[in-house]
């Protein structure tokens, strides 16, 4: 009986040490996650903010282009109304 008691105390033991070290695990794997969730709202903002930049720029060759045709139209000589237009 006392042995079996002893095995019993043992079992319970080396339980409460399985347990001790899950619970440090845990933690470790909770901290990584959360690391890992400010990576990527992280890489989410930077990704957001290089849409927007492309964004800006295809505007801004786009306003650039229009410009530069405007320009050239006012170099090039009136039209001839006879010529049908």
């Amino acid at each position: 009986m006392l042995k079996q008691i002893l095995t019993y105390v043992q079992q319970v033991i080396r339980l409460r040490s399985d347990v001790d070290k899950l619970q440090a695990e845990i933690k470790e794997v909770r901290a990584d996650v959360l690391a890992l969730a400010r990576e990527v709202r992280r890489l989410k903002y930077e990704r957001q903010h290089d849409r927007e930049a492309a964004a800006h720029e295809r505007e801004n060759l786009a306003l650039r282009l229009e410009n530069t045709l405007l320009r050239f139209e006012r170099r090039l000589p009136p039209g001839n109304p006879a010529d049908g237009v």
